[in-house]
């Protein structure tokens, strides 16, 4: 055999073991270029404080990340810093551990992608020591340390597959019951999604966060979403919050610092200017967190479209500015408050809304469908509204429409069509009648 073959045959041999690995190279994890970098700056506006028990996780998928992004060099740099995080997390100088797994994995798969292969091996023979050390429960089942940290990713990287995160977060406390932030992640899977629509979470799911707020209780993003639930549900909750509030300030603004769930709580069941007033507070305590500057444009954005009519110019300009704070600060991250700019935009300079939807809609082919449906859906009412343009705001509901992806703009967008149809005073009416009957529901 030649050493061609031979060489072709060791590589084949390496790439079916790392195939059989898991890890985030073998989890099935693709996104936008848009969406990964959303990722990434999500995961870094994770406070250390509230996201210590997941600090390997978090570097993992940062590293995965900023391998898809093409930044292999800072790929390499997290997923050592997740290796160095496994190891303060549970408090060991060895390597040794089952939640070393997917980390050696993925190591394996970098350097093998880098052409590093003798270090690919390296890592592969680390994954197969520790699987032989620390084997599964049986045959057919993961560790549960893989089991969590594979739900764990799938729903910080995927909203369409948090049910398969959690039940894999299920499968993993069956094997180990006393992961109290395992619990609490669960039931986070099961009721991110209905953010939107709050008041149809079951009571089912509401219990379930009731009793993981009663073992976790000090997940404040927890606490802010279970009193926004019972909320919803029409009870008096003001107490409550106001207690929360002085505990959320307390920390730094971040990701699951309950910060956000706590302004949507303000905003929708409270008080919408003592919602900008906590987020101004948050700032004032924390100036440079990029995060709270976020949070603080979007309740002003939220309080101008919430009340209708003319504002004061200091309100506009006050959302205006934070706006392109924000924007300069997430350069990489920044659609949707983008498009917030352009909307308030459109009630004070509409040339300028007309500038800031031109540079949003120049980079629609890489945003995620339910993004550009919101991009299509906004930018269709502004042509209706602002330029009355009824032709070509036509056009950019079916835009949004022919989107097979369910969403709030997408349903908005076909009943605005269907309310022109039934109309039946626009010229578009017949092309309109045989687009809605050809679009799938």
């Amino acid at each position: 055999m030649s050493a061609a073959n031979t060489e072709s045959k060791l590589e084949s041999n390496l790439e079916s073991k790392l195939d059989a690995l898991e890890c985030h190279f073998t989890w099935d994890l693709n996104a936008s270029r848009s969406r990964l970098f959303f990722i990434r700056d999500q995961l870094a506006d994770i406070g250390t404080e509230d996201g210590f028990s997941w600090l390997g996780h978090i570097n993992n998928l940062q590293g995965f990340v900023h391998y898809l992004l093409g930044f292999h060099e800072e790929a390499c740099r997290f997923l050592h810093k997740a290796t160095e995080a496994f190891r303060q997390i549970r408090n060991t100088v060895s390597d040794e551990g089952p939640w070393l797994v997917v980390n050696y994995g993925n190591l394996a798969w970098l350097h093998h992608h880098l052409g590093q292969q003798a270090q690919s091996q390296d890592y592969l023979l680390k994954v197969q020591d520790l699987m032989s050390k620390y084997p599964p429960p049986s045959q057919d089942e993961l560790h549960p340390e893989i089991c969590a940290e594979k739900a764990w990713t799938l729903m910080k990287f995927d909203k369409e597959k948090r049910l398969q995160a959690a039940d894999y977060f299920q499968r993993a406390i069956r094997m180990n019951p006393d992961m109290v932030e395992w619990q609490t992640s669960r039931v986070l899977a099961l009721s991110n999604d209905f953010k939107a629509n709050i008041k149809d979470l079951s009571d089912d799911i509401l219990g379930k966060m009731k009793t993981a707020k009663e073992h976790d209780p000090n997940n404040l993003y927890l606490a802010a979403f279970y009193l926004e639930a019972r909320a919803a549900k029409g009870e008096e909750v003001e107490e409550d919050a106001c207690d929360l509030a002085t505990k959320v300030l307390q920390k730094s603004a971040g990701t699951f610092s309950g910060l956000t769930a706590l302004l949507r709580l303000y905003r929708r069941h409270i008080s919408m200017d003592e919602a900008i007033h906590l987020a101004e507070e948050a700032l004032a305590r924390d100036p440079e967190s990029r995060f709270a500057k976020r949070c603080v444009a979007i309740c002003y954005k939220r309080r101008i479209f919430h009340e209708r009519g003319n504002f004061e110019s200091k309100v506009m300009d006050r959302a205006i500015s934070l706006c392109k704070e924000v924007i300069a600060l997430y350069p990489d991250s920044s659609f949707e408050i983008k498009l917030n700019l352009a909307e308030i935009y459109a009630k004070c300079n509409v040339a300028e809304a007309d500038q800031m939807f031109e540079d949003v809609l120049s980079a629609a082919a890489d945003l995620e469908p339910e993004d550009r449906q919101m991009l299509y859906n906004c930018y269709a009412k502004h042509l209706h509204y602002s330029r009355r343009q009824s032709q070509k705001s036509i056009e950019y509901h079916m835009k949004a429409a022919e989107i097979p992806q369910p969403s709030r703009y997408r349903y908005n967008s076909i009943k605005q069509l269907e309310k022109i149809r039934d109309g039946n005073r626009n010229w578009k009416c017949g092309e309109i009648k045989e687009f809605l009957a050809k679009l799938p529901h």
